[in-house]
């Protein structure tokens, strides 16, 4: 499904009737819709990157943030206006206090309207053609206790048409909990923000009941029903609409890297050692070998795992933006800054693991930004002087050749030695293709699950076709192919067959390589070249690496690297 974007969800809440204000940890406000300036008579941009407490009256959202205890159905007087009022804390993945927000409705119309109906009778057509408009769910009852009048918002909250209420019993309507309509008619006190249960979907509403009076006694009854699970529904909108998109909880641990094969072993040992230390780490890999899977497990695996974990996509975002989401801003550093200013991604991970992935592809201004970062362990906001403390631990990936930048003039060579303090490689489907079994048989399970499948297995004719492939999308790509494959079989099939598997680029040109072929990919025949060069210049410079970087023509650095990429160290 789509996800909404911000964009969408501001039109929504700024489109609702409902009034709402939301503040952060601090107490400052950062949401503040139209229905909310109608009611209060104040202006977002009044409001807005401002304490509650000194902008708006009567809040009690700072007390919110204090106690952690929720205030549901609270009536509220708001100068010449009575609102009925929801605040409820909004806690973070941690399930620590992140802020608050109010959600509240305009009433003082209705209470009017429950005082000017006393003479129902005489007016009963103005009466319904006003009840009629209105987005609130009214009901009105006779002396007797029978329905007598129904909206169409009442049909849709309670989902019963007018023919199965008018003249019925007013509890015809009641899942859980009693008559309000009836107590009204008994006591001849009205009753405010009753919860309860209407309908065949036992839909949760608040109900407000006032009596009718007419020559001084109860003649009738009026109620009105609001729902709150579409109040319950906006706030947890709201909630999500405040968390970054690049924000989330680590997800995964050792046990979803699967692998049985020496490199991925090794890989994992590397990263096990990694999650032990503070140190930087530096995952390498072609795309789709699973980086962030590591990236996430070293987190978990590690001291801060409490700590919060921030994902970037650096090559995702502009430069400009990228550099304001990582470091923050000062208020009025540009246009459109919101007021206060802003907390940057670094500061947001401050105590956890902050995961620049797609490294390569920063800016070089935003390169030696970074580098401050990693070796000062502070920062400076846009548009700021002050140098604010970053506590977080960085894990860096790429697929790129860091080195080749290097020598390009396109990525800092200083840099490049902070980023490279664990260098981890994650080594391409392709070299190690005993490990497609396992991960065909996890992946399979994952999408059983997924889908609503019951593949028990994939044939060992399937997965020898797999082994002849090549995986250049590596176990992203296999991922893919076994997806589309379980899609084409038929509900009732257990085993995945060669016949379900889509076919893989090789197979549309006409042939199927086999691990004894004689014809190999380009990439690999020029890894095969370059790893034998290097064998033979450590042989023929008796195991000296300076002299063997000297015979290759190539820098000592370079030479580490494919030192630890073939594994010849």
């Amino acid at each position: 499904m789509e996800s909404i974007s911000k964009r969408e969800i501001a039109i929504i809440l700024d489109s609702t009737h409902d009034g709402m204000i939301a503040v952060n940890g601090s107490g400052t406000v950062t949401l503040f819709n139209r229905a909310a300036e109608r009611i209060t008579g104040l202006r977002a941009g009044d409001v807005l990157g401002r304490r509650a407490l000194d902008v708006i009256p009567n809040t009690r959202l700072h007390l919110i943030l204090q106690t952690g205890a929720a205030e549901l159905n609270q009536k509220q007087e708001l100068g010449g206006t009575v609102i009925i009022t929801n605040r409820v804390p909004v806690r973070d993945d941690d399930n620590r206090i992140a802020g608050a927000v109010a959600v509240f409705r305009d009433i003082t119309e209705i209470l009017d309207l429950t005082v000017r109906v006393s003479d129902l009778w005489k007016m009963r057509s103005l009466l319904e053609a006003v009840i009629e408009a209105t987005a609130d769910a009214i009901s009105v009852a006779d002396e007797h206790g029978n329905t007598i009048i129904v909206n169409p918002a009442y049909t849709r909250i309670t989902g019963l048409p007018k023919e199965a209420v008018i003249n019925k019993p007013v509890t015809v309507d009641i899942a859980e909990g009693e008559s309000m309509h009836m107590k009204v008619l008994q006591t001849g006190e009205p009753v405010h923000n009753v919860r309860m249960k209407v309908g065949a979907a036992k839909k949760e509403v608040i109900v407000n009941v006032a009596p009718i009076f007419m020559a001084g006694e109860v003649k009738g009854s009026v109620g009105i029903i609001q729902d709150i699970s579409e109040i319950m529904a906006l706030t947890g909108e709201l909630a999500q609409a405040r968390k970054l998109i690049r924000q989330l909880k680590a997800r995964y641990t050792w046990d979803d890297i699967i692998g049985i094969s020496p490199a991925v072993e090794l890989a994992k040992e590397q990263a096990r050692r990694a999650a032990e230390t503070p140190a930087t780490v530096l995952l390498r890999g072609e795309s789709g070998t699973g980086k962030e899977l590591f990236a996430h497990a070293i987190h978990n695996a590690s001291p801060r795992k409490k700590g919060q974990f921030v994902r970037v996509n650096c090559a995702a975002i502009s430069e400009n933006l990228l550099e304001s989401e990582l470091f923050g801003y000062e208020e009025g550093a540009f246009t459109g800054a919101v007021k206060g200013g802003k907390k940057g991604l670094f500061e947001e991970a401050n105590g956890g693991t902050i995961f620049l992935d797609e490294i390569g592809d920063i800016s070089l201004s935003l390169q030696s930004k970074l580098l401050r970062v990693l070796q000062e362990k502070e920062l400076i906001r846009v548009g700021g002087t002050k140098p604010v403390p970053a506590d977080a631990r960085v894990i860096a990936a790429t697929n790129a050749d860091l080195e080749q930048k290097i020598g390009a003039k396109t990525f800092r060579e200083d840099l490049y030695y902070r980023l490279n303090v664990i260098p981890i490689f994650i080594p391409p489907l392709r070299s190690h293709k005993e490990d497609i079994r396992p991960l065909a048989e996890h992946i399979i399970y994952r999408l059983n699950q997924e889908f609503g499948r019951d593949v028990q297995k994939i044939s060992d004719e399937a997965l020898q076709d797999l082994g002849h492939y090549e995986w250049p999308g590596n176990v992203r790509e296999l991922e893919n192919v076994l997806g589309r494959g379980m899609i084409t079989m038929r509900p009732q099939d257990t085993v995945m067959e060669v016949e379900h598997l889509p076919l893989m680029p090789c197979e549309k040109m006409g042939f199927t390589p086999s691990p004894s072929a004689a014809v190999l990919t380009l990439e690999k025949a020029v890894s095969e070249a370059e790893k034998t060069a290097v064998q033979r210049a450590l042989q023929e410079t008796k195991g000296n690496r300076t002299k063997a970087a000297a015979l290759l023509g190539i820098s000592m650095r370079s030479l580490f690297y494919k030192l630890e990429k073939y594994r010849l160290k």
